[in-house]
């Protein structure tokens, strides 16, 4: 099943043909990538995990988990060269609506208090601040906390 969005960008099931592309994007934008066992892995575990595309061009990818009314933001990023130009945002739209259609009734996720990017985008969704979880992350100075926010769908 490949679902259209607005703009162009189409989103599609992850499967291992994307992975190269998908480990590639983590690698430039995260400090401490997920593997590409990690992708598998959540392919495998039966997560939804999409591929937001222009065309052939993989321009971001997201991977919920959702169970007992409840949805799990686990990874969203948009390579550097699409950030900015609002595929983050469609890409979050189209994981709420892929999570409301599973049963959940809210979404949450984890994100670092540095991420100023992420934070501010999740806000403009209508994710809350509801906590924060000591030393979750992995840093280069050591561990650092990550703010959980939530999202009533």
């Amino acid at each position: 099943m490949n679902v259209q969005i607005g703009s162009a960008i189409s989103y599609v099931p992850m499967a291992e043909p994307h992975l190269d592309r998908v480990v590639a994007i983590e690698e430039a934008v995260h400090g401490h990538p997920w593997s590409r066992g990690n992708f598998a892995d959540s392919i495998a575990a039966g997560y939804d995990c999409w591929v937001a595309c222009r065309g052939a061009t993989i321009m971001g990818y997201g991977v919920v988990a959702t169970a007992g009314g409840e949805a799990h933001l686990l990874d969203l990023s948009v390579a550097p060269e699409w950030q900015r130009q609002g595929v983050g945002g469609d890409l979050a739209r189209f994981l709420m609506r892929i999570a409301r259609e599973r049963g959940a009734a809210c979404m949450i996720l984890e994100v670092r208090p540095s991420n100023t990017a992420a934070r501010s985008l999740y806000v403009t969704h209508g994710f809350r601040e509801i906590g924060l979880r000591r030393n979750y992350y992995p840093g280069p100075s050591g561990p650092e906390d990550a703010v959980v926010m939530e999202l009533e769908l």
